[in-house]
């Protein structure tokens, strides 16, 4: 075999003449049971390296988004290594599959790899570059997006903080202004838009699939559902979680003596905040502090691997102009380490993203014992699962008199907004993923941002009634421009909405047991990819569902939690 170089960064300075040989050597490998293990490895040396490469990348590109000299370079490395490379990894995938072996924890990542290969269409290799590249031209269009506040430039996101205020005229004021800049993107982000549903059609023409729907269904390997399911879960959400949702509204709206809540009554993110306001943690130097005080006392093993990655700088957290939105844990696979992305501005809801990460962190730490790159991809819906099943395992160690961080009764109130957070949540999750679905099944329509906005407007006082937006409507109809996950990661919503049901059986158990829960949480995340969804939440505790019934089960368990917590 070929020698690769040690590390990713040198790996990133090779040249696509230089790669190809690797690949070459594999496929021409001759592929034998007693040599099956030691190919797996090479191959999955080589995987790494490419994967990591590319991940750095976008990392650099999401941290200045403003960098034109970054940007070019992961644009660059898309077209002409991460492109031709996936071409590479299809034969090397056939080669596999026509040998006919299946070496030890292999069978669930064969099923997805076979899944994979019906899939693939060289032809849409460019296609699927083109739709990375526009989802960076919306990250471009989102952190550029700042407006003058206090006689300062401010990101949107720095203003979050003023929706947290006792007067009610400031909160609007900051709300309106926010919103007025959102609509100057307005033509931009349609535009953007329509060339993003010409690429996915494209993508599942290609590929024989009736719609982008099902071309992204495979491509997600989502093997273990339908689409069929996700109706059954909205409808479940509807049933159990709308009222739920909003009893909690109508709770703010009373703790806050108003005749209807409007938007500036609540966080942007549709979450009912904390009046008083919690405290704030400082500077993000500070929000990474908490996780040393949290995760050692969680279990002393996740301890040791959030302070690997504080030693190794593999945190950046705080929020600035021209940084991408939103948050993510991204796993460098030959380096075997994770790295944290957020944009912090010292709320609460900050903490809340540092822990979710942190789960996500974790299970790839978890998982990196397991020796081939295939055995390593549990699917999205399992993977949010150690991200919000973190976020309430962590709860107990929360109280500064435990060593944690809130005095006593911040950490009652802290656990509260936790807790009704996951009520709000899935009402809104369900008109994502309702959303979604109604664009591929209705690309003729969807091209027109008009009937986008309709559908969206329509989905939005079903799923979320307790909000008035009335004389607002431009801004709630367009409110799926500012779901980053629409524009660039097309159909991951739903695992949010199943993973967080998952979540919250992990954390019934941790009530009952909390070492015990904690231990089948870690062998779960260990388990990576080698078993089936059902199987993963099983290994957790949980049950893979999507039935009101279940459903019904967490909500109640919530609310008894939340009343437990609330003073008489």
């Amino acid at each position: 075999m070929l020698k690769l170089p040690a590390t990713a960064q040198e790996f990133m300075r090779l040249s696509w003449d230089e790669i190809l040989p690797f690949y070459q050597t594999l496929a021409a490998t001759p592929l034998t049971e007693a040599s099956c293990e030691g190919w797996l490895k090479e191959w999955t040396r080589l995987s790494d390296q490419v994967n990591e490469s590319l991940a750095r990348l976008q990392v650099a590109n999401n941290l200045n988004t403003a960098d034109e000299k970054t940007e070019k370079q992961y644009h660059t490395y898309l077209d002409e290594i991460h492109l031709p490379a996936q071409a590479q990894e299809h034969q090397l995938k056939m080669k596999l599959l026509a040998s006919g072996l299946e070496p030890d924890n292999m069978h669930n990542p064969l099923r997805k790899m076979r899944a994979e290969t019906d899939l693939f269409r060289e032809e849409n290799l460019p296609l699927i570059s083109a739709e990375k590249k526009l989802g960076t031209s919306y990250d471009k269009i989102i952190g550029a997006q700042t407006v003058a506040w206090n006689g300062e430039e401010a990101t949107l996101q720095k203003l979050r903080p003023v929706f947290y205020q006792d007067d009610r005229t400031l909160r609007e004021k900051a709300w309106r202004l926010a919103a007025e800049r959102q609509l100057q993107d307005r033509e931009g982000i349609n535009a953007l838009w329509k060339d993003q549903l010409e690429v996915r059609r494209q993508l599942a023409e290609n590929a024989g699939k009736t719609d982008y729907r099902a071309y992204r269904w495979q491509q997600q390997l989502r093997l273990d559902y339908t689409p069929e399911d996700c109706a059954i879960l909205r409808d479940s959400i509807e049933k159990v979680a709308v009222p739920a949702a909003t009893r909690i509204y109508e709770k703010h709206r009373q703790n806050l003596g108003l005749d209807s809540l409007r938007p500036w009554d609540i966080d942007l993110d549709l979450y009912p905040v904390e009046h008083p306001r919690l405290p704030s943690y400082g500077s993000g130097a500070d929000l990474l502090e908490i996780g040393d005080r949290v995760f050692p006392r969680l279990d002393p093993q996740l301890g040791a691997y959030y302070a690997s990655m504080r030693q190794e700088n593999l945190l950046d957290v705080e929020n600035r102009k021209g940084k991408a939105p939103g948050a993510y844990c991204v796993y460098f696979p030959a380096t075997q380490k994770p790295f944290i992305f957020a944009n912090g501005v010292g709320l609460f809801s900050d903490i809340r993203t540092l822990l979710h990460e942190c789960g996500h962190a974790f299970h790839n730490f978890e998982i990196r014992v397991l020796p081939y790159a295939q055995q390593r991809r549990p699917g999205l819906e399992f993977s949010e699962v150690a991200s919000m099943s973190m976020e309430l395992l962590s709860m107990p160690y929360w109280e500064r008199e435990q060593g944690g961080f809130y005095p006593a009764d911040e950490a009652r109130r802290a656990k509260i907004a936790q807790l009704e957070r996951i009520l709000v949540f899935w009402p809104y999750m369900a008109v994502v993923d309702a959303f979604q679905h109604w664009v591929y099944l209705h690309v003729d329509e969807a091209v027109n941002p008009d009937n986008c906005n309709r559908v969206w407007l329509e989905l939005w006082e079903r799923f979320i009634p307790g909000v008035d937006w009335s004389g607002l409507e431009d801004m709630a109809a367009t409110g799926w421009h500012r779901k980053q996950h629409i524009h660039r990661a097309p159909f991951y919503y739903v695992e949010y909405g199943l993973a967080q049901l998952g979540a919250v059986q992990v954390w019934r158990n941790a009530l009952q047991d909390q070492a015990a829960a904690v231990a089948d949480y870690r062998r779960a995340l260990a388990l990576g990819g080698t078993r089936t969804l059902p199987e993963l939440f099983s290994a957790a505790g949980a049950r893979f569902a999507f039935d009101a019934e279940t459903l019904g089960e967490a909500v109640a368990l919530i609310e008894r939690e939340i009343d437990k917590l609330t003073p008489v």
